[in-house]
């Protein structure tokens, strides 16, 4: 079991910070690289253009092992909403059919459907919050002969509410349907395996769970989904194999073919192959167990005082949602911050998100700051 790891941030002492489901605090490694990275910017003549494609390679590399994937089904992209607009593009749908997300779905992996399924003649179908926090019966019942695509998170971003994407993939392949994932909120600190979940695309940030720089994410494409239509018609995506005279003949062969321009950016990728390594040399499953027990001290702490949240077997493990008996009060964000406790409230919910730089002396600061300002 991990302990600790409050030396590798500079996270200080008096300061509880439990927001890393908006944005993670880099590692001291993270930022040591990211000057590194900077002082090779400074001095452009020791910029070698030909190891340029090194470092997305190294990136693909190390979010495909976070994932259980090849480096060739990995894109390098700015953002998750690129990510998904690159799959909507990608699949196919017609009148009459529905496309299939969740109640107060994050935006990212919301705004594309509502336009393509308007522009096919299509319909959204929204499944509702359900009232004990599983949200898989409701996906599997919502995904049928009509449906066309499952547009889903591994879990809801307000209060981790919990899908079972194993359970989903095997109802899309059933009916026929594509199965698109948003996967911010889950990889880096959450098992996922593609291997046995089996979409057709998936995408994720890498400035929360990865604990990486913002402008930067990856998207996963299935061996069948790695010849399609990328967004965008750049040198980096043609195949270099294919080269004539100025131009290439072709897109490369693999999911590259989706990178976004400027995909060798030499100050973000080095920073981002830090955090990957670290979080792959501490383990996944190991920073989901710590997470975990950090959490179920949160949602014991929560049950004394009467706050309900996702019940343990439907939430994910990383993160929790509390809402108090009251509600949310306005302002209590700049209250708990005027503390030194910082975290976020998501719709009903207060979302509360630690990583390894926490700790129980953390959470109790928490709740002594929430007992402070939030009525019993």
């Amino acid at each position: 079991m991990l302990e600790c790891q409050r030396h590798m941030f500079d996270v200080p002492r008096d300061i509880a910070y439990f927001n890393c489901a908006a944005f993670s605090p880099f590692l001291l490694s993270v930022a040591e690289a990211g000057q590194r990275a900077v002082q090779q910017r400074v001095h452009t003549w020791k910029i070698h253009s030909a190891d340029l494609a090194d470092g997305a390679d190294q990136a693909r590399g190390l979010f495909g092992q976070l994932i259980n994937a090849e480096q060739d089904a990995i894109a390098v992209i700015p953002a998750t909403s690129y990510g998904i607009a690159v799959a909507a593009a990608n699949l196919d749908l017609a009148a009459g059919q529905n496309i299939v997300v969740l109640e107060d779905q994050f935006p990212s992996n919301y705004y594309v459907w509502v336009e393509k399924a308007a522009a096919a003649g299509a319909t959204l179908s929204v499944v509702p919050r359900p009232s004990n926090g599983d949200w898989t019966p409701g996906v599997l019942a919502a995904i049928g002969p009509d449906t066309a695509i499952a547009a889903l998170p591994g879990c809801h971003w307000m209060d981790a509410s919990l899908l079972d994407l194993e359970a989903v993939g095997v109802r899309c392949r059933e009916v026929g349907a594509a199965f698109v994932i948003d996967a911010t909120q889950s990889v880096g600190a959450q098992r996922l395996d593609v291997a046995k979940i089996q979409p057709d695309f998936l995408a994720c940030s890498a400035y929360k769970w990865l604990l990486s720089p913002y402008s930067l994410a990856f998207l996963y494409a299935a061996p069948h989904r790695r010849a399609g239509r990328p967004l965008e018609l750049h040198n980096g995506n043609h195949d270099p194999d294919q080269q004539r005279g100025t131009y290439s003949a072709a897109l490369r062969s693999n999911a590259a073919r989706y990178d976004m321009g400027e995909r060798t950016n030499i100050t973000l990728l080095p920073m981002a192959c830090a955090a990957m390594e670290q979080l792959l040399a501490w383990g996944v499953g190991e920073i989901e167990d710590y997470l975990g027990q950090l959490t179920d001290r949160i949602a014991d702490e929560a049950a004394k005082r009467g706050y309900t949240h996702p019940p343990r077997e439907h939430r994910a493990r990383h993160f929790i949602g509390l809402t108090p008996p009251g509600g949310v009060p306005d302002g209590l964000v700049e209250l708990l911050a005027a503390d030194n406790v910082f975290l976020a409230p998501r719709g009903p919910s207060i979302r509360i998100s630690p990583h390894l730089h926490n700790d129980v002396e953390d959470i109790d600061r928490l709740f002594e700051a929430l007992d402070r300002h939030v009525a019993a």
